[in-house]
């Protein structure tokens, strides 16, 4: 079988400067593209679009290849990948709506981030939409059986989450089917990101999904440095880093509390949000934004760590060391949580590996997984930590996937203030000629998060594509939820915690 980059050379290399290559290829080998991927050989990091053209980002895990494969696509149609790979197929339906390009022997075309809205008054949009497709519903699967019924849940929700509508086929309590329809946190990030000048770009990516603003900010800035040959200065490496590591733990320990809140016991639920908050206070001490936006930009940081923000990460480590432990033991010793999560919202390992879920949801089953460690992007190439790996794939083994990247995430903070280098913060990335390509492929706090790019002769965003980890992970918790009881279903979703506004673009 030959390696991915041997698929890369045979086909019409693009210059570029980044280590991962592209290449535009033939019908022929984009078809045994979709073969490799179909027989687990190869993992779809990405599938995206433009007029003419369908890209796919692949990951030769064995041989540690990365790259990116072209086909040209004039008449707007090309071989469905999801035909024979399910993890692409709403990939190709975003990318139906956003170009028109249409997945040929693909076992669901119905519109995905398009609900019949747009016409094409959209910045992407290529699709005529006639009255009557505006007007038609949208065709949810059926599922047969007897004493089935459905029950619609949101798009509007009681709360304050974001937008998103599921449809349970049930038998009683037990839930027999979940179909979700999402897309209703669309906001043209890719569309307005095209014709923009790389700050401005940045800023935008940092606004896709604002709970990982750090990790998008530093896919973006990463994958604009690969196309442009750029060296960042070594404290600013380690500074991101230190950003990412604080990121992850004010997300996880709010995540981690707000599942036991699910399951009905709110202690947890406020000892933990203390705990978040701390983070966040730290951080606006530390670099000057309570979520540290804006904060990491193309070719370094925009906020150096002064003495009093390393004291105050300091302090805040201890802290969380100290209380961390007691809220561990409480949520391990109460029965009544481990009732609710123990084999609850399993996910199988096979499941988990087919789609290459990331983060804490492909690591709780099983799949071992961690852009930090696989690809070990600077600093994480020379720092110590473990990532840690479960197979039960239900609520709690989540749970604990995050409890024990906390701790990890604690140890890295340390190691990074006491390593620290000195020296500049950020260097010039403007730059002209080209066109240049990029992409990147950074961990986030929910997995890895995908930026690919491309800068034209006038230095300004000619197309960015950015992969939210939840793309892989939302089909995944339709796949959970079945035959668990309806009641459930919030301590799985939130389980999962995938990003709505990430994933819709």
């Amino acid at each position: 079988m030959p390696a991915l980059i041997d698929l890369i050379l045979a086909g019409q290399r693009v210059e570029n400067h980044f280590p991962w290559s592209r290449a535009v290829v033939t019908s022929k080998k984009w078809d045994f593209a979709i073969e490799q991927l179909a027989e687990g050989h190869w993992s779809l990091l990405g599938l995206w679009g433009e007029p003419g053209a369908v890209h796919m980002a692949l990951h030769d895990e064995n041989a540690g290849d990365i790259g990116v494969v072209s086909l040209e696509c004039p008449n707007g149609r090309y071989p469905s990948v999801g035909r024979l790979h399910p993890p692409a197929l709403r990939l190709e339906r975003a990318a139906a709506d956003l170009f028109g390009l249409l997945p040929q022997g693909a076992p669901d075309t119905r519109p995905w981030l398009d609900h019949g809205y747009w016409g094409v008054s959209h910045p992407l949009s290529t699709r005529a939409r006639t009255p009557a497709a505006t007007a038609s519903p949208y065709p949810f699967l059926s599922a047969e059986g007897e004493s089935l019924h459905q029950i619609p849940v949101g798009p509007v929700h009681a709360g304050i989450i974001e937008p998103g509508h599921f449809r349970f086929t049930a038998s009683g309590e037990t839930v027999v089917r979940l179909e979700e329809r999402l897309g209703y946190a669309h906001k043209g990030i890719e569309g307005l990101m095209a014709g923009s000048d790389i700050d401005r770009a940045a800023k935008l990516a940092g606004r896709t999904s604002g709970d990982s603003t750090v990790a998008y900010s530093l896919a973006f800035a990463r994958a604009v440095e690969a196309a442009l040959g750029v060296e960042v200065p070594p404290r600013a490496i380690w500074l991101r880093a230190l950003m990412a590591e604080l990121e992850r733990l004010a997300n996880h320990l709010g995540d981690i509390g707000a599942i036991c809140n699910d399951a009905a016991f709110a202690l947890m639920h406020a000892h933990c949000g203390v705990l978040r908050e701390r983070v966040l206070r730290a951080s606006d001490a530390a670099f000057g934004h309570r979520l540290m936006r804006d904060r990491i930009v193309p070719g370094g940081v925009a906020a150096n760590l002064s003495d009093d923000g390393a004291t105050a990460l300091w302090s805040l480590i201890a802290e969380i060391r100290q209380r961390f432990p007691a809220l561990v033991e409480l949520y391990d010793n109460t029965a009544s949580l481990q009732d609710r999560t123990v084999a609850t919202g399993r996910l199988k390992v096979e499941l988990a590996r087919q789609y290459r879920a990331g983060g804490y949801v492909g690591r709780a089953s099983g799949r071992d997984f961690d852009a930090r460690r696989s690809l070990a992007y600077p600093p994480y190439d020379t720092l110590n930590f473990d990532v840690p790996l479960l197979q039960e794939g239900d609520v709690n083994a989540r749970v604990w996937i995050r409890i024990r990247e906390v701790e990890q995430s604690l140890s890295l903070v340390e190691q990074i203030l006491r390593q620290l280098p000195d020296g500049p913060i950020r260097v010039d990335v403007s730059q002209t000629g080209g066109p240049h390509e990029g992409m990147a492929l950074v961990e986030g706090f929910r997995g890895d998060i995908l930026a690919w790019l491309r800068i034209g002769k006038s230095g300004l965003i000619e197309r960015c594509h950015l992969r939210d980890p939840s793309w892989f992970q939302w089909p995944l918790l339709e796949a959970a939820i079945e035959g668990n009881i309806v009641a459930d279903f919030p301590l799985c979703n939130k389980s999962f915690n995938c990003s709505y506004s990430g994933h819709d673009l």
